[in-house]
């Protein structure tokens, strides 16, 4: 239990808030017995001064009585003496504390409005202060003030018990409000630490809705994107593999067919001549797909090395060409190039070579006969551009978002003699990327194709 992150968050927050709030209370607690035991003392010297006051103006035994009698109704004990400290009257029965203060007082040293002479509340039985009483200039006498401390000593065991019980509601309030809040903030985390189980299970199927604008929701976002991209990847692994086994068992099982047929006894020599023909024409289509995989599965690893130079994207095109035209003129497409002589691109000449190549053979077998096919290329400040087009049957809309796929057909009824094996424009694609560059298509059916290239110019090229 203590391992999970809600008990975890839930105590490091209860833990600071618990520290904050103690810090707070004692701050407002200790401030607030001072103020108040501070207002009590002012109100007993103002008390004490009042009577100083009153006696200075008639500094009688008449007036003495009436300031004892008075505040012996009163919570307070007051006690006046002469200007040497000699008691002259007092309200209430004298305590050895008192005498105690009238002892240590330096009466000479009073000040006029007063002082506090006893404070320790915490300590003693009693506070005091002392109000001297001057007529006409002269120290005539003292007013010492006594006010039992259990009153103030009852009120900070109230103001004690009020924070304690403030204290009390206010950490329930925080250990429900941090359960709260850890169970919001980590009911996301427990949904996405499932959805990620289950990606490790297999079930790419994954969906979590944050309506969050913060972290969590960048995770949660991140996480779906994952699983969208992991059961993309799936399909498309399964669909590799199913093309796969079909492309290599279609030619496997001609080489086999015939071969049989080949090795039986009543089959004529020209019989044989033909089978062997066919043999070794599978033969070279498995071992053109084996190399294709594998300039695939190179460049999946970053193994297809590139290396780059300078070169005449004119002399590259008619290089293609001359490869490529005895093609085209068995199948009576016309090839034609158009590009100026000061046309250059830092490429790697044989990689780019294998573009045009697979670009212009998928050109050639969807183009009928009569039609022409062009090779463009082009310059500007910034960019190399390059295109191939013909005017052959065209793509489907619904099937060109996907025509760089490995292993795509756009007609899935053709055969692999006069469909190909659908990877020769996935590689072209890697190729042109790993060039920096990027290679489009655009076409419309009845009318033509047209695949376009465009490269970064200069040295930089990554």
């Amino acid at each position: 239990m203590l391992n999970k992150l809600s008990l975890k968050i839930g105590l490091l927050f209860f833990g600071f808030i618990v520290i904050i709030e103690s810090v707070l209370f004692a701050t407002l607690y200790f401030t607030f017995v001072s103020e108040r035991v501070d207002e009590v003392m002012d109100n007993l010297l103002a008390r004490g001064n009042t009577h100083s006051e009153v006696l200075e103006g008639n500094f009688e035994p008449s007036t003495l009585k009436h300031v004892a009698m008075m505040e012996s109704a009163s919570n307070f004990i007051v006690i006046i003496t002469d200007d040497d400290g000699n008691e002259i009257v007092h309200s209430d029965s004298l305590e050895p504390e008192m005498m105690a203060v009238l002892q240590h007082t330096d009466f000479e040293k009073v000040p006029q409005g007063g002082r506090i002479v006893e404070d320790r509340w915490n300590e003693k039985q009693f506070i005091a202060t002392d109000s001297p009483i001057t007529i006409d200039g002269q120290h005539h006498g003292h007013v010492f003030m006594f006010a039992e401390t259990s009153q103030i000593k009852g009120m900070v065991k109230h103001l004690r018990n009020q924070f304690l019980l403030a204290g009390m509601i206010a950490a329930v309030l925080t250990i429900i409000t941090i359960f709260v809040l850890s169970r919001l903030i980590t009911r996301p985390l427990i949904r996405m630490k499932e959805a990620t189980e289950q990606l490790s299970m297999g079930n790419n199927n994954v969906k979590l809705h944050l309506d969050r604008n913060d972290e969590l929701g960048e995770l949660a976002n991140a996480i779906t994107s994952l699983s969208t991209d992991l059961d993309r990847l799936k399909n498309a692994r399964n669909e590799f593999l199913a093309s796969i086994s079909h492309e290599l068992r279609t030619p496997l099982t001609y080489i086999k067919g015939y071969a049989d047929i080949a090795s039986r006894p009543d089959t004529s020599d020209g019989e044989k001549q033909e089978y062997i023909a066919i043999i070794r024409e599978e033969t070279a289509s498995l071992a053109e797909l084996i190399r294709q995989l594998f300039e695939l599965a190179q460049l999946d690893h970053h193994q297809f090395s590139i290396k780059k130079e300078r070169l005449s994207v004119d002399m590259l095109f008619r290089t293609v060409a001359g490869l490529v035209r005895p093609a085209f003129d068995e199948k009576k497409i016309s090839l034609s190039v158009q590009c100026d002589a000061d046309v250059t691109a830092f490429i790697d000449p044989e990689r780019f070579q294998q573009v045009l190549l697979n670009v212009l053979d998928n050109a050639r077998k969807y183009s009928q006969e009569g039609t022409q096919v062009t090779i463009v290329g082009a310059q500007d400040e910034d960019k190399v551009m390059i295109s191939v087009s013909d005017e052959g049957e065209g793509i489907p809309e619904k099937d060109i978002p996907y025509v760089f796929d490995r292993l795509y057909r756009v007609d899935k009824s053709r055969s692999r003699q006069h469909g190909g094996s659908g990877l020769g424009l996935a590689i072209a694609k890697e190729i042109v990327e790993s060039h920096g560059g990027r290679i489009m298509l655009q076409s419309e059916p009845g009318i033509g194709t047209q695949v376009r290239i465009e490269l970064e110019r200069g040295d930089s090229i990554a």
